[in-house]
């Protein structure tokens, strides 16, 4: 059997039928809050790590350093954040959710690998041994630390699976799981080279880790939520995710080891352009495909409500393309008070309810349903007030 795209996948649900357009719009429903309580804890706990990560940072550092070293850190940080943000951009996912994800890669992941290595060190002693501290890098290093932020997408997809629909959720809650992991590190990093050489020191740490390697962590553990997310689209629920979440950690770990054996035991610059580049544009051009694949998805959903009366084929159009969104938001900017907001607003309802009704499809979802009549009511809404 064919499906029209490679990473279409059967569709096991029952979604409910699409209730023909009525004269007059539903009442609008209440958003629920993303995450629910939950999340709130899981903040609260990442507020405790973030005062002990602190303490230690200024125990070892200093606070100049460390200072320093958050300053320098800040600036390759705000690159990688603008570039998910355009990634994210068709299906924006909640900012709690994301925030979230930023914070358990720079906290909770962190102490994480902080606690493994201070437990091996305790257990094994300091290592003496240039080859053993080497390997240590390219074994324990990536192994520890994919583990500790691939835990991260488990707990997204726990607590917010209502958000997570599919391969480019998971590469863009992985993308800042690594993000805030890497900045993190990174104060680390910087800190220690200003202690150790000085300035000559930190510039040339800083262009090696904030220059030449800001998406590193990025592309690692977005490989995790890509494997989390596809399973999620095919219609995973429960214990069925882990395995895809094992083989998507263990790739994540080997491109991980790849890149610190190459500073570690290879010429670095030489690997870097022959295959770090490669790598990073194969990742680019994987992400430009997933989004087309989105934008696919949401066309087809759209359109079942197109059939029943809801949108119009021009509409659906407008909503489900790039080049129909941008024509959208400038006829909007045309109207009387400026509608653009009120037409991104449309847009993202729209997006959230074509996405709804693919978990409806997938069965993977019991609140499927009730999402898109949600979704459904704010959409027409927000129709209604464009066109008045």
């Amino acid at each position: 059997m064919s499906y029209p795209s490679p990473l279409s996948q059967p569709q096991p649900g029952q979604p409910g039928a699409v209730p023909p357009a009525p004269a007059s719009p539903a009442t609008l429903p209440v958003h629920a809050r993303p995450g629910g309580w939950a999340a709130l804890w899981v903040i609260a706990l990442l507020v405790v790590l973030l005062l002990g990560l602190v303490a230690y940072f200024v125990t070892f550092l200093g606070w100049v350093a460390s200072i320093v070293g958050a300053v320098l850190a800040l600036l390759p940080l705000l690159g990688v954040l603008w570039v998910v943000r355009i990634v994210d951009r068709w299906e924006p996912e909640p900012p709690r959710l994301l925030w979230l994800a930023l914070g358990w890669g720079a906290i909770a992941s962190v102490v994480i690998a902080l606690g493994v290595d201070l437990l091996l060190t305790i257990a094994l002693g300091p290592s003496r041994d240039p080859l053993a501290s080497a390997m240590a890098s390219v074994v324990q290093a990536p192994i520890v630390e994919e583990i500790a932020k691939g835990l991260g997408i488990l707990l997204l997809l726990s607590i917010g699976r209502r958000y997570f629909d599919g391969p480019v959720d998971g590469v863009v809650y992985g993308a800042m799981i690594g993000a805030g992991f890497a900045f993190t590190e990174n104060i680390l990093y910087f800190a220690e080279s200003l202690i150790s050489g000085g300035f000559a020191q930190v510039t040339v740490t800083f262009v090696l880790r904030g220059i030449l390697s800001p998406f590193a962590h990025v592309m690692f553990t977005a490989a995790t939520g890509f494997a989390v997310g596809l399973a999620v689209r095919r219609g995973a629920r429960g214990g069925a995710v882990f395995g895809p979440w094992a083989g998507g950690l263990a790739v994540a770990i080997l491109l991980h080891a790849l890149w610190n054996g190459s500073a570690a035991f290879a010429d670095f610059f030489a690997l870097y352009v022959t295959l770090q580049v490669p790598l990073f544009i194969a990742f680019v051009l994987g992400v430009i495909l997933l989004r087309r694949e989105e934008s696919r998805l949401t066309r087809a959903r759209l359109q079942d409500y197109a059939a029943a009366g809801w949108f119009t084929p021009v509409e659906v159009d407008l909503l489900a393309t790039g080049s129909g969104r941008r024509r959208a938001l400038a006829w909007a900017r045309s109207l009387p008070g400026d509608r653009t907001e009120t037409m991104r607003a449309f847009i993202a309802e729209a997006t959230r309810l074509a996405a709804a009704r693919q978990r409806a499809l997938t069965g993977r979802d019991d609140e499927a349903l009730a999402d898109e009549r949600a979704h459904l009511a704010r959409a027409t809404r927000l129709r209604r007030t464009l066109l008045l």
